[in-house]
């Protein structure tokens, strides 16, 4: 079984216009999480909080991924493209080359969770066309077994005698994005490939980790390492919910400033220097 190797506790941040949000990794030394570059979690119930949403900013060199649980979240970005993500509903965004977009809320009370995760794109494709996807929640496979269910919005994993496929073939990294719920007293193995890089974000309740059972509380990151399943046990007596993430790493160079990531200080400050001259999504 693979083994937990360390363990984050996702911190309280701000982005965009004041959104209070939890930044659960990203940052310092990232090709421990290669292919993966961060995630967030937001959510409240005080519209104060989320109101200000995301106004207009650049991205190049990545793919952005949002998983509503619930509420409204507007996208429009510089091609005129509008759409708007309801609960459950998931958006893929490649940023390629680059794009130029606003993320606001479309809703002034009530509750807004869940996440926006970056994937890497490797060097060839760091420049390619932007590009988008707006998923309707109720499209996304949701394979349910007898103490616990997945819902596969990206990559592919055989459990038992099913092959639980996402949404999303990410072709580059074989990313895998999968929400889990487990009963409690519920116990599930996924089978990974001995290369992939795989995280675990417990989001609701509390779990235990590989045949060690190291514990992962709520709003835990835990990355995993070794070869063999990796093994969620739900010892509690309430559900748990988690974010498995997997993916082969690229094992390029991965340079960040902001919203680009490239693989060269040099190609980052191309990235500014096109921003500036309003050419970056040209």
């Amino acid at each position: 079984m693979r083994k937990v190797v360390e363990q984050i506790r996702a911190q309280q941040a701000s982005d965009g216009d004041g959104v209070k949000l939890l930044r659960v990794f990203g940052g310092a030394r990232p090709e421990r999480f290669d292919p993966f570059l961060m995630l967030d979690e937001f959510g409240s119930d005080v519209a104060s909080d989320y109101i200000g949403g995301f106004p207009p900013h650049p991205h190049r060199g990545f793919e952005t991924v949002t998983y509503m649980l619930q509420g409204k979240m507007e996208h429009r970005d510089h091609m005129g493209n509008v759409g708007l993500l309801n609960d459950s509903d998931v958006q893929w965004m490649t940023a390629g080359r680059g794009i130029i977009h606003s993320e606001m809320p479309r809703q002034t009370e009530g509750r807004m969770r869940g996440f926006q995760l970056w994937v890497n794109l490797p060097a060839a494709n760091k420049m390619k066309p932007a590009h988008y996807q707006d998923i309707p929640g109720d499209d996304i496979p949701v394979y349910t077994f007898s103490n616990f269910s997945v819902k596969a919005i990206a990559g592919q994993i055989t459990l038992g005698d099913t092959l639980v496929k996402g949404y999303f073939d990410v072709p580059d990294t074989q990313a895998m994005m999968l929400d889990i719920y487990l009963a409690p007293g519920s116990i599930v193995e996924l089978p990974l490939e001995s290369s992939m890089t795989s995280l675990v974000y417990t989001y609701d309740g509390a779990v235990t980790l590989g045949e060690d059972r190291v514990p992962a509380r709520q709003q835990t990151l835990s990355r995993m390492a070794g070869e063999g399943a990796l093994q969620v046990t739900n010892n509690g007596t309430e559900e748990a919910r988690l974010l498995v993430l997997a993916g082969e790493p690229l094992r390029e160079p991965i340079v960040q400033h902001g919203p680009f990531v490239m693989n060269s200080v040099a190609e980052i400050e191309q990235a500014i220097q096109d921003y500036q001259a309003g050419v970056l999504a040209g």
